[in-house]
């Protein structure tokens, strides 16, 4: 007969007979008694052993239970695969900027940029009828909401900036990835550069513009948002009067509400996104505004968590979100973008600040166009992770000391004006190399490799060398804010910007550091609860 072991109650062997497969009672082990074979067993002597009968229920128990914990597993993977799977990708960036990436702050975080874009693509069935126009079904897609979302380095704040389907911008050369075509330089609406290779030529239209390096976009069309305000569950929006968008002309998006809060979702929260025709002046501008109250709420109410406390209303959630959005490669899968709503919900939403672009009409009303200073002035803020709301605390008013007399201090001097839409300025190292020299800084040198980078920085590569950077800057009437901590530089490093395209003299003023928002940017905090101004002439 064979025989197993197993451990006794103080770690001794003991051996314990198998059970047989055909149930015959067990002959006793070799050396024992009449006593000991009686001792294992059920009452009247009949049937197996106890302990191996619990051995077998153990087995057979562990078994069920890997089975379970397996299948629950292959499910779980099948889903977030099936889940992965329905995300569209495209890719980020198809034109030439040479804008790089924010350096890390001292507790090496950068900022993140994300670029939103509602397009208005009429590619299916569903997209028509939702957003009619169906002379358009065949058109490329308009990119006609885009907002760049801005998360601090330190996740303490977050900005997002609207700009005007209908602002006149400079639109990059772009490659179209799918078919090789290559789209020319050219002036138009910034709605139009989704029409030049797709997203990825948005971004690049974007980075030129603002001088923000961007790490990512998300896409949603028509359909996309229906099916995202249905999961959401509806988001609460108010209107100061009695609305309906719709005049005899065909102009509106069909929006009809009553006077105070609703709760809208599906269509209506669509509707409510596109409404021009019905809030303020009838513009983009208001158009904006209703689309930036939407956001905050809809903030509001998914951090509530009403939502994501609900297994079921959060699979609904992750499948309409997956299925509606149209992303970079590098946010491509659910854990990336898990990961980035981990980094966003970090984020107070009293600390949330919406803005649209300032700006000014052009052409006689028929565009609009960034306003000057304040335009800049707005994306500076984002370059140099300044919040939008003015809250950010400010650092000690310190001036350390330089390591080095001025002429023993070598600075090197880099010409960072390779715009792809300007075009770069041949020679503009050489030139502030030679004004340093002149200022005394006689080991001062040129780095002849061309970069793009907006703002005029001095990068030093150590907190000890920070009374260097802040004495060229100085010497140079820069502002303190030009002055950054870099690990990628190993001097003391000018990088001339190209909001310094030209002359000697820096063209802004030194005292101004530009730290406040625009009043011409229309700031909407994230906790703000107001309700949307109707057109007197789209009421009932």
């Amino acid at each position: 007969m064979r025989q197993s072991s197993v451990r006794g109650e103080r770690g001794r062997r003991a051996t314990v007979p198998e059970p047989r497969e055909n149930g015959e009672e067990d002959s006793p082990p070799e050396g024992e008694g009449p006593a000991s074979r009686g001792a294992g067993r059920r009452p009247g002597g009949k049937g197996r052993p106890k302990r191996s009968r619990g051995v077998r229920i153990l087995r057979w128990t562990a078994l069920t239970l890997a089975v379970l914990v397996l299948g629950a597993a292959a499910a779980g993977y099948f889903y977030y695969e099936h889940l992965n799977g329905n995300l569209k990708k495209e890719a980020l960036d198809l034109g030439d900027s040479k804008i790089g990436k924010p350096e890390p702050n001292a507790a090496g975080q950068t900022p993140l940029n994300i670029l939103l874009i509602g397009s208005d693509s009429r590619n299916t069935a569903e997209n028509v009828k939702l957003g009619g126009a169906k002379q358009d079904a065949d058109r490329k897609p308009l990119g006609d909401v885009q907002m760049l979302v801005h998360v601090s380095a330190d996740r303490s704040n977050m900005s997002v900036v609207s700009i005007p389907r209908d602002t006149r911008v400079t639109i990059p050369r772009c490659t179209d990835p799918h078919d090789g075509t290559v789209y020319p330089k050219t002036e138009g609406a910034i709605n139009q550069s989704l029409q030049h290779g797709g997203p990825g030529c948005t971004v690049a239209t974007w980075k030129e513009l603002t001088g923000v390096y961007i790490d990512h976009f998300m896409m949603i069309d028509f359909s996309g948002v229906v099916s995202m305000a249905d999961a959401i569950g509806g988001v609460p929006v108010c209107v100061d009067n009695n609305v309906y968008s719709h005049d005899s002309k065909g102009h509106g998006s069909g929006l009809k509400l009553t006077k105070g809060t609703h709760n809208v979702k599906g269509v209506q929260a669509l509707q409510w996104l596109r409404t021009r025709y019905g809030f303020e002046d009838n513009s983009d501008i208001g158009r904006a505004k209703a689309q930036h109250m939407y956001m905050t709420s809809m903030i509001r109410q998914l951090k509530s968590g009403t939502k994501l406390s609900d297994p079921g209303k959060l699979m609904d959630l992750a499948e309409a979100a997956t299925d509606a959005l149209t992303v970079d490669h590098g946010l491509g899968t659910v854990k990336k973008l898990y990961d980035l709503g981990n980094d966003l919900k970090r984020v107070p939403t009293k600390r949330t600040t919406m803005i649209t672009m300032p700006w000014e009409y052009g052409g006689g009303g028929e565009y609009v166009l960034p306003k000057p200073g304040d335009a800049e002035q707005t994306f500076s803020l984002l370059r140099n992770d300044i919040s939008l709301d003015g809250k950010d605390k400010k650092k000690p008013d310190a001036t350390p000391a330089p390591t080095a007399p001025k002429e023993q201090l070598p600075v090197v001097v880099q010409n960072g004006t390779a715009s792809t839409v300007l075009g770069p300025v041949s020679g503009r190292a050489g030139v502030i190399t030679s004004e340093l020299a002149r200022l005394g800084y006689a080991k001062a040198t040129a780095n002849t490799m061309l970069i793009s980078q907006a703002d005029t920085t001095v990068l030093y590569p150590g907190e000890d060398r920070q009374g260097d950077a802040l004495a060229v800057a100085k010497a140079l009437k820069l502002p303190k804010s030009a002055v950054k901590s870099s690990k990628s530089v190993r001097e003391i490093t000018l990088v001339v910007g190209n909001d310094w395209r030209e002359g000697t003299a820096y063209p802004k003023a030194a005292a101004d550091d530009g730290d406040k928002t625009p009043k011409s940017a229309d700031a909407l905090n994230g906790e703000e609860k107001g309700c949307m101004k109707v057109n007197a002439g789209y009421t009932f």
